[in-house]
């Protein structure tokens, strides 16, 4: 079966970005002149994923509005002739079929994926967080989606941070996938957020699954976990031992492009100078006054 669904949790409370996020969705803060969020369903939507549902939660409304229409903005930018601004508000309400679910409390990534489970039903589906940007010239989500269409089971990107760097991160115990590419692996033991000294890899978890639908019968057993909330990480455990006939097994995909990541304040800092950058309407510009004003901070 083809994969068409995507799942983009987003009820958290973005509490880093305050008081930015006391009115207003971290998802929503811009990265130059969009939205975060808008780059992660681009992303699904570039992967064939064209089903979108976003597990949200209070104070989250205008996620929906900003991928709904825009009747009075978009008649008052036709009237004036505006069509290139007018072609980019449309832009984000003809991506995607996208639903929404509301979470009701904050109790972890899991419970957020269990969630889903209704829109999803029986069929393999993917996770974008938003805290991952994934370049578009670096895509990831094509490769885990055709490592799953062949294994049959569950499949996490990795990434090979410096080992005392691990700790923020979910880590993978992994060994190269038998007959798999080169960045491809066998997952043998998750765990969450270890220490440096406890953790089995240097392998990272970011934020890209594409998940066999077993994962909703574990999730519903699977109980609180680190910092007392439902781990998605602890759920994969458990899939990673159990036979392939039962939807287990969990593999993982090395990415070795571009990823921003917006988790923080310093790195949504660096995420917004890397992409704006590289844009080819602001990027020579911005460049050069880049390269004017950097070295003026060592003086």
């Amino acid at each position: 079966m083809v994969i068409h669904k995507a799942v983009i949790p987003a009820a958290g409370l973005g509490t880093r970005f305050l008081p930015a996020t006391k009115s207003t969705p971290k998802e929503m803060l811009p990265i130059v002149d969009k939205p975060a969020i808008q780059y992660v369903v681009e992303e699904a939507v570039a992967a064939g994923l064209n089903d979108v549902l976003m597990i949200t939660g209070r104070s989250k409304r205008t996620l929906a509005d900003h991928f709904d229409a825009a009747p009075e903005l978009e008649a008052t930018l036709e009237a004036k002739g505006d069509l290139a601004r007018l072609e980019l508000v449309r832009a984000s309400t003809d991506l995607a079929d996208v639903h929404y679910v509301r979470q009701g409390q904050p109790k972890g990534l899991g419970h957020a994926v269990l969630c889903a489970k209704h829109h999803i039903g029986n069929e393999a589906f993917a996770v974008l967080l938003g805290d991952d940007l994934i370049d578009a010239r670096d895509p990831l989500l094509p490769d885990m989606l055709k490592l799953q269409e062949r294994t049959g089971g569950s499949v996490i990107a990795l990434l090979e941070v410096e080992p005392d760097q691990i700790n923020p991160y979910g880590c993978a115990a992994a060994v190269p996938l038998e007959g798999g590419g080169l960045d491809e692996v066998r997952i043998t033991g998750l765990v969450e957020k270890p220490d440096a000294a406890d953790a089995p890899s240097n392998l990272a978890i970011i934020g890209r699954y594409v998940l066999n639908p077993a994962v909703f019968g574990v999730l519903e057993t699977t109980g609180p976990g680190r910092g007392g909330e439902i781990q998605l990480t602890d759920a994969l455990a458990t899939l990673a031992g159990m036979p392939a006939e039962q939807g287990g097994g969990v593999y993982g995909v090395v990415f070795r492009g571009r990823r921003y990541d917006t988790g923080d304040r310093l790195d949504y800092l660096k995420a917004v100078v890397r992409i704006a950058a590289d844009r080819p309407d602001l990027g020579p510009d911005f460049r050069n006054w880049l390269a004017e004003f950097v070295p003026s901070l060592h003086t």
